[in-house]
């Protein structure tokens, strides 16, 4: 996410305002849930209604069909239950999203055949905002700091001590079409943001599918997620900075088309003692003809480390990633003397075992600008697979099951 100067105008306070919406509410608990503008009432939305301000009591959607409208807050000390085959449409006419605020809990749980899914009717990617995550475990922000204010125009503060903090459950979730420039009109949101979030919250089966950033950033944090979908987000696929340090992720895909820049962009924030996270089963695929978001960019390669990014991935599969206008394109870049020194020499960098098919220049790391005094090789290992994924309704976006795109 590209950082952006511009402060979101805070929201101000008014009386509740109840408007027409078919939305059952608890005859025991109809306090209002919300404060702010908008619709939200009750602590149940059965089957319609909209979604919209700061959620101040615990709620609980049921399945049916939904509109969310503004950036609609999570506060502190809330729980937001949402059950399976609830789905979102996303107000585009102004800035949406959904974001939860340090302190609240999310149980976004849905299933393979009835995901909880997010999307517009404009279909358009950059259309909302995603959905964005603070939690309170530890991050090392530039110059080592344990907390720094995020990057998405929210000037919320993150970072903490707790590692196994838990946010709770994103599970059979998918968003479409995020990324929505906001500010300086070149800032964005991603698919998914997590800001300092715990381990202890589960992230399994999810899908950004056309934004206009990255589909997943780590800003810090100890969070890990499995069977993860990236499929045409045009910046990153997968980004991170801030000393996240994940040790349980497992089965990422990323499906570059049309629009993209690095499969992986990788940094520390220039921290050099940053813990190395660890993903098993990666598989990075760029479509024929798929171009930079900036034309002439070298933003082309699978996998880059700068700012003392690291990072330790087995069973990778690298495919598509051809010279593209004018540009070379690298199964691994390794952008700074820095990070070579401290990390790839340090072994706090492995990409190990990995196979690489249809791509240019495979045969050694890429150094930017500068001479290593080791430079690696590739040893490639033929037998490592694209990563099996169980597809179904949770990853079938426009008629389209995306995990056939690994067969």
């Amino acid at each position: 996410m590209k950082n952006n100067i511009y402060k979101l105008l805070t929201i101000v306070l008014a009386s509740f305002a109840l408007v027409s919406c078919r939305v059952e509410i608890n005859e025991n608990t109809d306090a209002a849930t919300q404060t702010g503008t908008g619709t939200t009432t009750g602590n149940i939305m059965n089957g319609t209604g909209t979604l919209s301000g700061t959620i101040t009591q615990d709620l609980l959607i049921k399945e049916g069909t939904y509109t969310l409208t503004g950036l609609v807050k999570i506060a502190a000390g809330v729980k937001l239950t949402v059950e399976p085959g609830a789905t979102f449409n996303v107000t585009t006419t102004t800035t949406s999203g959904l974001v939860f605020l340090k302190g609240s809990k999310a149980y976004l749980d849905g299933s393979s055949t009835k995901p909880i899914v997010f999307t517009t009717t404009t279909k358009s990617p950059g259309d909302w905002c995603g959905i964005t995550v603070y939690g309170d475990a530890p991050i090392k922000a530039n110059g080592g700091g344990a907390s720094a204010t995020s990057e998405d125009g929210l000037n919320q503060i993150y970072g903490g001590t707790d590692i196994g903090s838990n946010s709770g459950i994103f599970r059979y979730v998918r968003v479409e079409y995020a990324g929505k420039k906001i500010g300086d009109g070149t800032s964005e949101f991603n698919g998914w943001t997590f800001y300092a979030v715990g381990a202890g919250t589960i992230l399994e089966n999810l899908v950004s599918y056309k934004g206009t950033d990255d589909g997943i950033e780590f800003f810090g944090g100890t969070v890990s997620a499995k069977n993860f979908i990236s499929y045409g987000n045009y910046d990153d696929a997968f980004d991170w900075q801030d000393g996240w340090y994940g040790q349980d992720n497992s089965n990422w895909f990323a499906y570059q088309t049309g629009t993209g820049n690095y499969g992986m962009e990788i940094e520390s924030s220039n921290n050099a003692d940053a813990n190395a996270p660890k993903v098993t089963g990666i598989t990075l695929i760029r479509a024929a003809g798929t171009n930079p978001e900036v034309a002439g960019s070298s933003e082309i390669s699978a996998i880059q480390f700068k700012k003392h990014g690291n990072g330790k991935f087995s069973n990778v599969y690298i495919k598509g990633y051809v010279n593209t206008g004018g540009k070379n394109a690298y199964p691994i870049v390794i952008q700074d003397l820095a990070t070579d020194n401290l990390q790839v020499l340090a072994n706090k960098i492995a990409v190990t075992p990995i196979n690489i098919v249809d791509s240019d220049n495979t045969s050694t790391y890429y150094y930017a600008g500068f001479t290593s005094t080791a430079p690696k090789t590739i040893t490639q290992t033929a037998s490592v697979s694209k990563i099996q994924m169980t597809g179904g309704a949770w990853s079938t976006v426009e008629g389209v099951d995306l995990t056939t795109l690994l067969q």
